[in-house]
């Protein structure tokens, strides 16, 4: 089989879409509108918890790739729907369920995150995005799917716009000189993700048994505060030194009284307010593969954005 099918045509499902694609696969993605096709790819318009549905779309697929979430403030109540339409349609069709997840699971930690930590998140967000692993993990080892799930960081890289940290609140003023603001202490190292390197990890999972039936870190380079990546970031633009400001607490009180997604960043505030590092050693060893180097994440970015800034979108 050489059908690969994506949930999701945000910056990770457009991204391993693309990867795809280009690796001659034949690939078909799932969002609720749709869209036009494009080389090597065909969009479908229907709503992922339909199970029936996706199941006849998967068929004849040898991965079924989960690139998508509900909106931020609806986790709770939809994220468990779509999760067991998932896990059906693998079932059905005997596609690997690949799983792109988060590391709200753990919880607040005080050490470098690896996937052996117990799933012990204290917040709803964090609680539901633990079950939506646990559940198909209980079905691979029950040998009635093939799942795995690749854990990420914050996005970073060409496709991210979207996100209150690297993505929308940095890029955009950096490029223009401006002073940034951020979640939390701008001086805690953090873990960022490069989206090509998310990408290739979950084309990577979906094709070798190695990875199944448990969860991995993707690659992910050496952790950097947000006053660091905002200090390369503006030496690849030529921007010059660019002024770095936390917002304070009281400022995201009261911004959640208007915005849902501000009154929700109040449970995953710790990531930003101390040291949030991802250990990917065990995905390097297993698989020989590390991130993209940091200078090569910084330059690709800044190219992407200003093209994208200059381009008026």
């Amino acid at each position: 089989m050489n059908s690969h099918v994506v949930i999701g045509f945000g910056p990770a499902g457009a991204a391993t879409a693309r990867l795809l694609a280009e690796r001659g696969h034949s690939v078909k993605v799932v969002t609720a509108s749709g869209r036009a096709p494009e080389p090597g790819i065909e969009h479908v318009a229907l709503d992922a918890r339909d199970s029936g549905r996706l199941t006849e779309v998967a068929r004849d697929a040898a991965a079924l790739y989960n690139c998508a979430s509900p909106p931020y403030h609806r986790w709770a109540a939809e994220w468990p729907a779509l999760a067991a339409s998932l896990c059906t349609a693998a079932e059905a069709t005997g596609a690997v369920l690949v799983m792109l997840g988060n590391l709200y699971g753990y919880g607040p930690v005080d050490v470098p995150m690896t996937e052996d930590l117990p799933l012990a998140a204290t917040g709803p967000k964090g609680r539901v995005r633990a079950a939506v692993w646990e559940r198909a993990r209980a079905l691979h080892e029950q040998g009635r799917v093939k799942a795995v799930e690749v854990r990420a960081s914050d996005f970073f890289g060409p496709g991210v716009t979207d996100g209150g940290h690297l993505a929308g609140r940095v890029l955009p003023p950096l490029l223009r000189g401006k002073p940034v603001s951020t979640l939390g202490d701008p001086d805690a190292p953090h873990s960022w993700t490069y989206l090509p390197d998310v990408a290739r990890a979950l084309a990577e999972a979906a094709g070798d048994e190695r990875a199944w039936g448990r969860a991995w870190h993707a690659p992910t380079g050496p952790a950097l505060s947000v006053r660091e990546m905002t200090r390369r970031l503006a030496d690849e633009a030529g921007t010059g030194p660019v002024a770095v400001r936390g917002l304070p607490p009281a400022v995201l009180a009261v911004g959640g009284l208007f915005s849902p997604l501000l009154r929700e960043l109040k449970e995953i505030r710790y990531q930003f307010d101390r040291p949030f590092v991802v250990d990917a050693g065990a995905w390097e060893t297993a698989f020989g593969v590390r991130a993209t180097p940091v200078d090569e994440q910084v330059k690709a970015t800044v190219a992407w954005w200003r093209e994208r800034l200059a381009a008026g979108r």
